[in-house]
């Protein structure tokens, strides 16, 4: 296809200033909104795709572009093929509209379910 890479290596259009491919991937996300007021912002979603540099979720609030947020994603593989695991990503919000946010992670980790706020 004219303009596309094959989907085996992710989604990326000619035209499109992301410096990594999105591959389509929904998993349940739980966010928080890292601020200093005592009462987090928190909800869940869906991904919709990710790269290496970022995440597209639904989200259940409008997410103000700038602001950091944490991101947990259950992730499809387990540690040694028992152990669930989560991405837990932080970044800040580029775009939010339409009950989407898209965040650019700036730091993550792989840690079991279980230990962090965001279940």
């Amino acid at each position: 296809m004219f303009g596309m890479q094959s989907t085996t290596k992710g989604i990326k259009d000619s035209a499109d200033r992301r410096g990594s491919d999105r591959f389509p991937i929904e998993r349940e996300v739980r966010y928080k909104v890292l601020s200093k007021r005592s009462n987090d912002e928190t909800g869940a979603g869906k991904t919709i795709n990710m790269s290496s540099s970022g995440v597209l979720f639904t989200a259940e609030h409008l997410l103000i572009p700038g602001k950091r947020v944490e991101v947990a994603i259950s992730w499809p593989a387990q540690l040694n093929n028992k152990t669930p695991l989560k991405l837990v990503a932080r970044g800040r919000v580029v775009r939010s509209e339409d009950g989407r946010a898209a965040l650019e992670i700036q730091q993550y980790e792989f840690r079991t379910q279980g230990t962090s706020s965001l279940q």
